[in-house]
């Protein structure tokens, strides 16, 4: 169990798994997951095919706390990504993680450090 390591939250990436609601119950606020859109926008899988496949101009990177919908919490921190007119789903994604790679350990360093407050959907910085 998670809980008998010590662990007072759960960071995820690439987990690619819905979490069971008593799970996500155990760890309330306190389950970060990271998300190759700029969400609502875009949920579940294939993100970065739909936002090609919509035309979007802008897509991104959103980090978000895990509730019992799939990337559906409240939003921590995103970053926007442009869409150029020739990208492919790799290059486009090959530029969303090299702002995935800056911005998730940045937030996940200020959860460790109690520097988030979450009030209903919205998270601020303490």
């Amino acid at each position: 169990m998670v809980e008998e390591s010590g662990a007072k939250g759960v960071v995820l990436a690439g987990f690619m798994r819905v979490l069971s609601p008593s799970f996500i119950d155990r760890f309330p606020n306190r389950i970060l997951n990271i998300h190759p859109s700029l969400l609502p926008s875009f949920p579940g899988t294939d993100a970065v095919a739909k936002a090609l496949d919509q035309g979007v101009k802008v897509t991104g990177v959103t980090v978000h706390f895990v509730d019992e919908k799939v990337d559906h919490g409240p939003v921590i921190a995103q970053r926007a990504v442009s869409v150029e007119s020739d990208d492919t789903v790799e290059s486009l994604h090959a530029r969303i993680q090299i702002e995935e790679h800056d911005l998730y350990p940045a937030v996940v360093r200020a959860f460790v450090r109690g520097e988030l407050s979450v009030d209903g959907r919205k998270v601020s910085r303490l």
